[in-house]
């Protein structure tokens, strides 16, 4: 018969410190390498217009969202880029538009022709930011109102989301972002989370969330979430929630991509509010 001992006194303690060293808490291991929202922008808008660069013509005519086939996806993004750029120039009269509604412009229905006009808008966009130093200026476009480097990873997600839509179109694999632009992505994400739960209204009650994303991109946050009400509950009173997913799929139940039901979860604490966070999040998306 056998019998264990007792670990010496601290080790806890030093295990912690030493994980704490290796593994800062929240961050990914191996970090991607930190880049620019501008720059995080500039790779969604290269792969998209990869994308678009391969179809074949035909493929063009595939209906890819809202009944839109390539041709007309593609046309709302310049219609968009158009709008932001517009924004950027301190063009008041696209604050209010409707980001869906009011960017279906469609040109020429030629493969080529609707690609360069959009990459030409792009271009344009880029132009204007290099010679941009404030990306902390605040731009209303489209109904919301974000800092310059939010919303350009805003845009980011977005050309990610639309080329996905394209791809599942036409029977080709998702894409992933790359890990330093996915990071930038989640941390966009877990800010405005609280935004998502409040714009579904419902009087939400308050949790506290421990959000866990796991893989490329991931990290933990601790985020209160609902109506804190004035004054405040006390701490005691409000509950807690734990949510842990991978970080491509909450970007896209984010991008209203994956319906909350779908997203893979390992949940913990009062998981009774777990579908209105969920829904919050998807409530996040543009279009």
């Amino acid at each position: 018969m056998s019998s264990s001992a007792p670990p010496p006194s601290g080790l806890r303690e030093r295990v912690v410190v030493a994980a704490r060293a290796v593994r800062p808490a929240g961050r990914a291991v191996p970090e991607p390498a930190p880049i620019t929202a501008v720059e995080a922008f500039s790779r969604a808008a290269d792969a998209l217009n990869g994308l678009l660069s391969a179809l074949a013509d035909d493929q063009w005519e595939t209906v890819a969202l809202r009944g839109l086939d390539a041709y007309g996806l593609v046309a709302h993004l310049t219609g968009v880029e158009d709008d932001v750029r517009a924004a950027l120039e301190g063009d008041p009269g696209v604050a209010d538009i409707d980001h869906v509604a009011a960017t279906r412009s469609q040109p020429a229905r030629t493969p080529e022709g609707t690609r360069v006009a959009w990459r030409t808008a792009v271009d344009a966009t880029l132009t204007h930011l290099a010679a941009t130093d404030d990306l902390d200026q605040v731009v209303a476009v489209h109904r919301i109102r974000l800092p310059l480097r939010s919303l350009l990873v805003a845009r980011a997600f977005e050309l990610w989301a639309h080329e996905n839509d394209i791809r599942a179109a036409i029977g080709m694999p998702r894409r992933d972002p790359d890990p330093s632009t996915l990071t930038l992505m989640t941390t966009l994400a877990t800010r405005l989370l609280p935004f998502g739960v409040a714009r579904l209204g419902n009087g939400q009650a308050p949790v506290d969330l421990h959000l866990v994303l796991t893989g490329d991109g991931g990290g933990t946050w601790d985020l209160p979430l609902g109506d804190r009400g004035a004054p405040a509950p006390a701490l005691r009173d409000v509950p807690e929630v734990t949510i842990v997913a991978e970080a491509v799929d909450f970007c896209r139940l984010v991008a209203n991509r994956l319906r909350p039901a779908d997203l893979p979860t390992h949940l913990g604490g009062s998981v009774v509010h777990v579908p209105h966070i969920l829904a919050g999040a998807a409530a996040l998306a543009l279009d």
